[in-house]
C-alpha cells in the first residue's frame, strides 16, 4: 500500500539529492581532468580507463547489493552505510599521487555507490502509488543529479581547482555525503516487507536472475541501458577536455557549457517520466531519444566558442537523460512481481555500467589516442542513432495506459 503523499515525496525529493550527490563525486574527476591529467601525467587511455574502472566496480557493487536487499531487507541501513563510504572514497580520489592510486581510489568509490540507485528505486516502488511511478522514479535519479552534479557540479568544482586546487575540490565534494547519510537515517523509514511466501512465488514463476534476462523484454531494456551508460559516460568524460583540447575554449566556459546539461535534464526530469505515467513509457522514450540525436551532432558543428547554437544543442539533447530511470527502473519493475523489483533493477544497472560504463569510456580513450579528440564525439552520435533505433521496440508497461488499453478492448 503507498505511503501517505507527504511522506512519499519527501522521500523522493532525499533519494533524488542523496544521488545526485552521489554523482557530483562520480562526475567530479571528469571536470577535473584538465587538471589532474597535466599534474599526474595521465594519457586519454588512464583517463579512460580510471573512469571504466569506476563503472566496474559501481556495476558489480550493484548487483550483489541489489540482491542482498531483496533477500535481508533492511534496505535503510544499507542505503546510509553505502553514503557514508563514498564520501569516504572522495577523500582518498583528492589524496592520489599517481594513475595507481587514482584508479584504487575511484574502484573503492564504485564499490559504495553502485548499489544507491537500486535500493533508492525499490524504496520508491514499495512507498509510491503505480500511477505516479514513472515522475517518482525519474524524479529520484535524475532530479537531484542534475541540480547537484550536472548544473552546479562543473561550475563550483571547477572554481574550487581553480582556486585552491584539485585535491582540495575532492575533499569538499566529499562533505555533502555525511550530511545526506544522516538525513537518511533519521528521515526515512523501512517500508513493510514484502510478503515472502508470495515473493518466492513470483521466484518460482519468473526464475532466477538468468531467467530475467531470457526475458526479451527485460533483456531489451537491459541493452538499451547498456547504450545509455556508455552514451553518458563517454559525455561526461571526454567532451569537456573536447572543449578545451580541440575547441580551444577555456576551463570556466567548458564549465558552463557542461552545465547546461544540467540545468535543462532538470525540467527533463519531471517532462519525460511524468508524460511516460499519462502518455505511455513508449513513445515518450520514443521523442526523447530523437532529441537526444542533436547533442552530439550540435558538438560537432560548432565552432570554437561557447555559442547559442552549441548550447541549445546540448540543452535539447539532454531529453537523452529521461530514457535512464525509464529504461532501468520504471518498466523494468512493471515487468515483474514486488519481491523481484531490486533484483531486475540490479541486473538493468550493473549489467549497463560493466558494459556500457566499462567499455565506453575504455574505447573512447583508445580511439581519442588514435584518431584525435572528436572520435568520441562521433562514437557518441553511433551511440545515439542505436539508441532511437531500440526505443522504437520497447514494451508498454505505464499502469494508466494499459488501463485505458484493456477499458477500450472491453
Amino acid at each position: 500500500m503507498a505511503a501517505n503523499p507527504r511522506y512519499q515525496w519527501t522521500l523522493v525529493l532525499l533519494l533524488s539529492f542523496n544521488f545526485g550527490v552521489v554523482f557530483f563525486d562520480r562526475n567530479a574527476f571528469n571536470f577535473l581532468v584538465s587538471f589532474i591529467a597535466p599534474d599526474l601525467g595521465l594519457s586519454n587511455t588512464q583517463v579512460g580507463l580510471i573512469a571504466a574502472a569506476l563503472s566496474f566496480s559501481w556495476a558489480l557493487a550493484g548487483l550483489f547489493v541489489g540482491r542482498l536487499s531483496d533477500a535481508i531487507g533492511h534496505r535503510k541501513a544499507i542505503l546510509v552505510i553505502t553514503t557514508v563510504a563514498f564520501s569516504a572514497a572522495s577523500v582518498l580520489s583528492g589524496w592520489a599521487t599517481g594513475f595507481i592510486t587514482l584508479l584504487a581510489a575511484r574502484l573503492l568509490m564504485g564499490v559504495a555507490e553502485g548499489g544507491i540507485m537500486p535500493i533508492s528505486q525499490t524504496l520508491i516502488a514499495a512507498e509510491v502509488a503505480p500511477e505516479r511511478r514513472g515522475l517518482a522514479q525519474g524524479l529520484a535519479q535524475n532530479f537531484g543529479a542534475n541540480i547537484i552534479a550536472n548544473s552546479l557540479g562543473p561550475i563550483v568544482i571547477v572554481a574550487i581547482a581553480a582556486a585552491s586546487g584539485w585535491r582540495n575540490a575532492f575533499f569538499l565534494s566529499a562533505l555533502p555525503g555525511f550530511l545526506m547519510a544522516l538525513l537518511i537515517a533519521l528521515l526515512v523509514r523501512e517500508p513493510a516487507p514484502v510478503d515472502r511466501t508470495a515473493a518466492k512465488q513470483a521466484a518460482a514463476i519468473e526464475g532466477g536472475a538468468l531467467a530475467l534476462l531470457r526475458n526479451p523484454r527485460i533483456l531489451l531494456c537491459v541493452v538499451q541501458s547498456v547504450l545509455l551508460v556508455a552514451f553518458l559516460v563517454v559525455f561526461s568524460v571526454f567532451t569537456p577536455n573536447y572543449l578545451v583540447q580541440v575547441r580551444g575554449i577555456d576551463p570556466q566556459g567548458m564549465s558552463l557549457i557542461m552545465s547546461t546539461f544540467g540545468f535543462a535534464s532538470i525540467a527533463i526530469a519531471f517532462l519525460v517520466p511524468g508524460s511516460s505515467d499519462r502518455f505511455g513509457r513508449r513513445p515518450v522514450c520514443i521523442i526523447a531519444a530523437a532529441l537526444g540525436l542533436i547533442l552530439p551532432l550540435g558538438i560537432l558543428a560548432s565552432s570554437g566558442t561557447a555559442g547559442l547554437p552549441l548550447v541549445l544543442s546540448i540543452a535539447l539533447g539532454a531529453a537523452m537523460s529521461g530514457l535512464f530511470p525509464l529504461c532501468m527502473a520504471t518498466i523494468p519493475s512493471e515487468l515483474v512481481g514486488p519481491g523481484r523489483q531490486a533484483t531486475v533493477m540490479s541486473l538493468t544497472m550493473g549489467i549497463s555500467e560493466i558494459i556500457g560504463g566499462v567499455f565506453g569510456p575504455a574505447a573512447a580513450g583508445g580511439l581519442a589516442d588514435r584518431y584525435g579528440g572528436s572520435a568520441p564525439i562521433w562514437m557518441l552520435a553511433v551511440l545515439a542513432v542505436l539508441i532511437f533505433v531500440l526505443a522504437l521496440r520497447l514494451p508498454e508497461t505505464a499502469p494508466v495506459v494499459l488501463a485505458r488499453r484493456a477499458a477500450a478492448a472491453g
